[in-house]
């Protein structure tokens, strides 16, 4: 259950945050300007390609990873395909994991490769294997690892990891908040530079002030009433989170969200894109989920008894009101099944802004979950 009375404690939120996840939430903007930094001292704001590559295959351990992917794929849309290369072993330990490559991989392709370890064999593997293929090789990884070497054998670009004092000798969480946006910013500067996304260093900038932004109104000593992730927080106590996203970046967004809420807090969540997600959950809020499926929900003892697990919309969208939008009708559906819905949508600004924004507040919300009920 949740502790309600902990979200507005902030000394007791800081002691029990014994992972550094709101630190990490809340530096998120430092954490993408020192990593800005070092793909500039890295060289890549100089880098002159040829052109677009064919394709960008990308390789990593975890939940970071795949959202790594995923965002990547949605910026750069049609320009090239965006393709994660999904590990293979016995368990998601570094020494047991193996990546391959595509049969079809050659020169005129990049493989992108981005972990907070740097210790997997398999990916100094993949780099070797890459670099006999003639495939440009990009790494973002901690500094003086394994992976650092065999980046440099491959003739590639390592960029070091842009990591607080705090990370050093921890194992850290794949979905931290601080770990996405040190993976992702350098790759978001070299495919600026092959000119896949628009990401030159005054839009990372503009990233970075949202998400300092984002952390003052959302940070731990701002009370529950004006604090929007807080807010959600409360809302999504002893429910089944269901995530509905719309926009196209939204979509990633609300996946990372569902990511967070299973490895940072231990809840279940389903995610799903809007318009398809009505006809997907339909039968979901219509069954022993929906809040009106209990009618005698209002008399349970409260104390005494275990809570009842219903669902909860929560409705992330990029775009604003007005447009063609399928939100009435998934407002519309929430309501005549008795389900509540929270809602999500980002102050006006750029892609990349707006989708900082959604993540940095989930972010904060699954923290303060996590923290609050003790995961």
């Amino acid at each position: 259950m949740l502790d309600e009375s902990l979200l507005d404690t902030p000394e007791a939120l800081s002691a029990a945050d014994r992972r550094g996840l709101l630190r990490g939430a809340a530096e998120a903007g430092a954490r993408v300007r020192t990593a800005a930094r070092h793909a500039a001292e890295a060289g890549v704001n100089e880098l002159k390609p040829d052109g677009r590559p064919r394709a960008v295959l990308i390789a990593g351990p975890g939940a970071a990873a795949i959202c790594v992917a995923d965002l990547l794929g949605t910026l750069a849309g049609a320009g090239s395909p965006v393709i994660r290369l999904a590990p293979t072993g016995v368990a998601p330990a570094a020494g047991a994991l193996r990546w391959e490559l595509p049969g079809w991989t050659g020169s005129v392709d990049v493989l992108l490769i981005a972990t907070s370890d740097g210790t997997e064999p398999g990916l100094s593997l993949l780099a070797d294997q890459a670099y006999r293929r003639g495939c440009t090789v990009v790494a973002v990884a901690p500094a003086s690892t394994p992976l650092t070497e065999a980046v440099q054998g491959a003739h590639g670009l390592f960029v070091p990891l842009a990591t607080a004092p705090y990370d050093e000798g921890e194992a850290l969480a794949a979905s931290a908040p601080g770990i996405l946006w040190a993976l992702l910013t350098p790759l978001l500067a070299i495919l600026d530079r092959t000119g896949l996304v628009t990401a030159p260093p005054d839009v990372l900038e503009k990233v970075a002030d949202r998400l300092d932004h984002i952390a003052e109104r959302c940070g731990p000593a701002i009370a529950t009433y004006s604090n929007p992730a807080k807010t959600l927080a409360a809302e999504l106590a002893d429910t089944l989170p269901v995530i509905w996203t719309e926009g196209v970046s939204a979509g990633p967004a609300g996946r990372r969200f569902a990511a967070a809420l299973a490895e940072l807090a231990g809840r279940p969540a389903v995610v799903a894109e809007l318009p398809e997600a009505l006809a997907a959950h339909n039968a979901l809020l219509a069954g022993p989920l929906a809040a009106s499926a209990d009618p005698d929900d209002f008399f349970r003892d409260r104390v005494e008894e275990a809570p009842v697990m219903h669902a909860r919309a929560v409705l992330l969208r990029d775009r604003p009101l007005g447009g063609l939008s399928a939100a009435p009708a998934a407002r519309e559906l929430a309501l005549s099944h008795d389900t509540p819905i929270s809602e999500l949508e980002p102050e006006e600004g750029g892609e990349l802004e707006t989708l900082a924004e959604l993540i940095a507040i989930t972010d904060f919300a699954v923290v303060y979950l996590a923290l609050a009920s003790g995961a």
